[in-house]
């Protein structure tokens, strides 16, 4: 299992961006109001994975505590989902509030789903970063790139 690429992320948030832009730009008006605080169960997600990495991060860095690999798996794909969803999520609220904002001054109902496009753009970059922390968190020691590879006592491989 590799871990999770920006340029993945990126392009889900693209695509996910197109998709709900143009969405939004033809069916804005027969849309319902957005809710305030949707966004926030983001926020939760956010706050468990970031909790959770650093409980397990603990774990994996103190030698008398065994981590089962098991474990470290499913975090690791838990978290590669989360950025995913957070990814796919932040394009989604990035697109209606590309829309909403130009048109917030003439049109009521986009100044009014303006604090709901915020509070959905902050809880999903929340939740990117908590999913790209707790899967940086089941790294153990040696996988960390800045450390120089262990040698062997002086003879090459």
């Amino acid at each position: 299992m590799h871990f999770t690429r920006v340029r993945d992320l990126v392009l889900a948030g693209l695509v996910a961006a197109a998709l709900v832009y143009l969405l939004v730009r033809n069916f804005y008006g027969e849309m319902p109001p957005l809710p305030t605080l949707a966004g926030v169960t983001l926020l939760v997600l956010a706050v468990v994975e970031a909790l959770f990495g650093v409980s397990l991060r603990a774990r994996i860095r103190d030698p008398r505590r065994d981590v089962a690999p098991l474990t470290a798996a499913r975090a690791v794909a838990l978290a590669k989902a989360s950025s995913l969803l957070g990814a796919i999520m932040f394009g989604a609220w990035a697109a209606i509030l590309v829309y909403v904002l130009p048109k917030r001054a003439v049109v009521t109902a986009a100044a009014d789903d303006l604090p709901s496009t915020v509070v959905g753009v902050t809880c999903s970059a929340l939740l990117i970063a908590a999913a790209l922390y707790l899967e940086w968190c089941c790294r153990t020691p040696r996988d960390q790139e800045n450390q120089p590879p262990e040698r062997n006592s002086g003879t090459r491989d």
